[in-house]
């Protein structure tokens, strides 16, 4: 959808969103073992705490970026609708991901397991 946006304006600024969305997940990755659980968590030490920070400042640079080029005149409305459209795509992504593979019906085994081995006795 980022490139939705810049194509139909003819105008490549939206992509500076794009950048931060590859920036996005690094600090998990660096510093979080390449889990998001960490973010969710309360304890930590100083790394996880610079991780969370990092990731709450690219979060915002997606929001913001869109905004501050809008203000300045470089993109148009629509274009800036375009991206926050793709940031909430992202974000709906990432979020049905992390529900998803927390669940303990979807990994190792299921509650119908013991019905399916008793059913063909």
């Amino acid at each position: 959808m980022q490139i939705l946006a810049c194509a139909l304006y003819n105008n490549w600024w939206p992509m500076l969103t794009g950048l931060m969305y590859v920036l996005m997940p690094m600090p998990c990755l660096f510093f979080g073992g390449g889990s998001t659980d960490f973010i969710s968590s309360g304890g930590g030490n100083d790394w996880m705490d610079a991780a969370k920070f990092l990731t709450g400042f690219s979060t915002v640079g997606s929001i913001a970026i869109p905004a501050i080029l809008r203000h300045a005149k470089l993109i148009n409305l629509g274009a800036m609708f375009i991206a926050y459209s793709s940031f909430l795509v992202l974000s709906c992504t990432v979020l049905l991901f992390q529900h998803v593979t927390r669940e303990d019906e979807w990994g190792g085994g299921s509650k119908y397991e013991g019905w399916i081995q008793t059913s063909y006795l």
